[in-house]
C-alpha cells in the first residue's frame, strides 16, 4: 500500500497569489493582468528573496525590506501582502474530504510543504485536519526547500517509506518532476477530483 504525500498550498488550501495581491493592494494591483504581472515580481517564482523566506533563512523583517527594494513597492505595502499570506491559505474542501476518506481507509498520510514558520505555526493552529497526517515536512523548519534534492530525502527518512512507496501530489510542476527523479511516484495536481482519478488509476487506490 503506496503512502500518500501532499503539498499544502495549490493543494490542501487555496494559494492563488493574483488573487491575494489584488485583495491587499487594489491600488497596485487592480486587475488581474496587473496581479499577474506583480505577483510574478513579488513571489519570482519562488526563487530569490521568497525562496530564502520558504527555507527559513531569511525571516519577516528582511524579507519585507529586500522586497520593497526590489519592486519599488512602499515597505508598509510589502508588508500588508505578508501578512494578508494566511487569509489566503483557506482550505480547498474537496482536497479535504479526499483525505477525510484516506483517512478512514487507514491510508498512510504525510506531508511536504514549502512553507515559512510563521504560516506553518497558522495552519497548525487554526485546522484539526492538520493534525490527521503521520508526519510531515514543513520547509522552514528544516531550512531546506523545493524541489532541491535534499528536502525529499529528509522526507522519505521521516516517513520511514523507501521512495517506490511513496505517492507525491504537488500543483507545482518543477516539485513533481524533482520527485520522480529522486524514485517516487508523483501526480502534478489540478484538483481532488483529477487526482484521485489518477490514483486510482494507477492502482494507488
Amino acid at each position: 500500500m503506496k503512502h500518500l504525500v501532499f503539498d499544502f498550498g495549490g493543494v490542501l488550501f487555496q494559494w492563488q497569489p493574483p488573487r491575494l495581491l489584488q485583495r491587499e493592494l487594489p491600488q497596485v494591483a487592480p486587475d488581474l493582468a496587473s496581479a499577474q504581472a506583480l505577483a510574478a515580481d513579488f513571489f519570482q517564482s519562488y526563487t530569490g528573496d521568497w525562496a530564502e523566506f520558504d527555507r527559513g533563512t531569511v525571516d519577516v523583517p528582511e524579507l519585507v525590506a529586500r522586497i520593497a527594494r526590489r519592486t519599488g513597492l512602499a515597505a508598509a505595502d510589502v508588508q500588508r501582502v505578508v501578512d494578508g499570506v494566511p487569509r489566503e491559505l483557506l482550505p480547498i474542501p474537496e482536497t479535504v474530504d479526499l483525505l477525510r476518506r484516506l483517512r478512514a481507509d487507514g491510508r498512510g498520510l504525510h506531508f511536504l510543504s514549502n512553507m515559512p514558520v510563521p504560516y506553518a505555526r497558522h495552519l497548525e493552529d487554526s485546522y484539526d485536519f492538520v493534525g490527521w497526517f503521520a508526519s510531515g515536512v514543513f520547509s522552514g523548519r528544516e531550512r531546506m526547500i523545493k524541489p532541491e534534492a535534499d528536502i525529499f530525502e529528509f522526507a522519505a527518512a521521516r516517513f520511514g517509506q523507501p521512495p517506490e512507496q511513496l505517492v507525491f501530489l504537488d500543483d507545482h510542476l518543477p516539485n513533481v518532476q524533482a520527485a520522480r527523479a529522486l524514485g517516487w511516484h508523483a501526480l502534478h495536481f489540478s484538483s481532488a477530483a483529477q487526482a484521485e482519478a489518477e490514483l486510482r488509476a494507477n492502482g494507488w487506490l
